[in-house]
């Protein structure tokens, strides 16, 4: 009998610091990889190659989230997407930088996944699209019900957080309407060794800190994650 197909997921955003870990982890769980980047020959991803399993096991595809016809080719075949590939910068305050790309990526990477059959698509959103929310009862837990509001986070400069609630309303919208399975996952600020030579954003937070430099970023207030934990909640969204 014939061994069943290697299992196949695609990593958007594959050279950053959580996809990193994740695209490591998928290859050691036996998953074929496709990885897309901006530039797979750019220097700042050959960790990638460097994982166990890689040169047999992982493919690196030249795409951009912004650009419908580079993912096309990184998603066929698979029957998984994680969607990681979105700005996150500190302290943001035009709209056209962050809000823009994840909406439309985040519109492209769904359209792609429908088209490809894929049988579910993983979207990292993060806790800035639910905890703030001034009006939200002190006393209740927040739930799935629980939004961040857009004005609020507008008044305060915090195009990030107007993003991420964007971007993970309108998967679970188009999820609803097209039929696609669609997971979101909503990670605060995860932490932990980096497997990529360049510094996270998350990292720059505490080297921030340790500059004395003054944070003005509402993301900075909220639970802090330790990246295995995180990744264990990857793994079985898949």
């Amino acid at each position: 009998m014939a061994p069943p197909p290697q299992p196949r997921v695609c990593v958007t955003g594959g050279g950053g610091f959580i996809a990193s870990w994740l695209v490591k982890l998928l290859l050691s769980r036996g998953y074929a990889v496709h990885a897309t980047l901006r530039d797979p020959s750019d220097p700042k991803n050959a960790h990638l190659t460097r994982l166990d399993k890689a040169p047999e096991n992982l493919h690196l595809f030249k795409a951009d989230v912004l650009d419908y016809d580079t993912l096309t080719p990184a998603v066929q075949g698979c029957e998984g997407v994680f969607h990681l590939a979105t700005p996150h910068i500190l302290n943001v305050t035009m709209q056209s930088t962050v809000l823009d790309p994840a909406v439309k990526g985040t519109l492209n990477i769904l359209k792609v996944s429908s088209a490809a059959k894929v049988q579910k698509l993983v979207v990292m959103s993060s806790v800035a699209a639910v905890d703030f929310n001034p009006n939200w009862p002190q006393d209740k837990i927040k739930d799935e019900s629980c939004w961040s509001d857009k004005e609020f986070c507008k008044e305060n400069g915090d195009w990030y957080s107007v993003a991420k609630i964007t971007a993970e309303q309108i998967a679970l919208d188009y999820a609803d309407k097209n039929g696609l399975n669609v997971v979101t996952l909503c990670p605060p600020l995860v932490f932990g060794p980096l497997l990529q030579p360049t510094v996270n954003t998350s990292s720059n937070f505490l080297i921030y800190i340790v500059k004395g430099s003054v944070i003005s970023f509402l993301f900075f207030a909220l639970i802090h994650l330790y990246y295995k934990d995180y990744h264990f909640s990857d793994e079985f969204s898949v």
